[in-house]
C-alpha cells in the first residue's frame, strides 16, 4: 500500500463503518498511521463520555491500517484479535490515535496503539492503550 495521506484517507473512507463514525487518517509512514475523530453527541454513552466501542474501533482500524502499510501487494489485513485497555473516560473535542507495527510477519503482524482525548485547549489525555494481532489474507478478485 502506498503510504501517503491521500491513500490513507481513501483507505479509511472505503471502510463504511469508519466513514460513518467520522474517523479520518491524518498522517502516516510505513508501519505507522495516525487518525482523528471529531467528537459528536452520537459518540457518547449515557454518562457523557465517549463510548468504549468508539475508542476500540478507532484503535482497531488504525492498527490494521498500520499493518496494511507493510502488507505485500495482493494481501489484505484483518484483525485476528485485539486487547483494549480503557485507562479513563474520554471527554473533549476529538480523539487522536497513533498506531504502529511492532513486528510484521508473513502471516501475522503485531501492532499497538494509543488513543488520546484532546480538549478545546489542546490538552491531551491518554485514554486507551491497545494491542492487536493482524492476519494477512489473500485479496479476492
Amino acid at each position: 500500500m502506498k503510504v501517503d495521506l491521500p491513500t490513507l484517507q481513501g483507505f479509511f473512507a472505503s471502510a463504511p463503518f469508519m466513514a460513518d463514525l467520522g474517523v479520518q487518517a491524518t498522517g502516516g509512514e510505513a508501519g505507522r498511521v495516525r487518525t482523528a475523530l471529531t467528537l459528536a453527541p452520537r459518540h457518547l454513552q449515557h454518562t457523557g463520555v465517549v463510548h468504549a466501542g468508539v475508542m476500540a474501533s478507532i484503535a482497531d482500524h488504525t492498527m490494521g491500517a498500520a499493518a496494511q502499510t507493510l502488507a505485500p501487494d495482493g494481501f489484505w489485513v484483518v484483525t485476528a484479535e485485539f486487547k483494549t485497555s480503557l485507562l479513563c473516560g474520554a471527554r473533549g473535542e476529538r480523539l487522536e490515535c497513533d498506531a504502529w507495527v511492532i513486528r510484521a510477519g508473513r502471516q501475522l503482524s503485531f501492532t499497538e496503539a494509543e488513543v488520546h482525548a484532546v480538549a478545546a485547549d489542546g490538552q491531551r489525555t491518554l485514554v486507551v492503550k491497545a494491542a492487536g494481532t493482524m492476519a494477512l489474507i489473500a485479496a479476492q478478485g
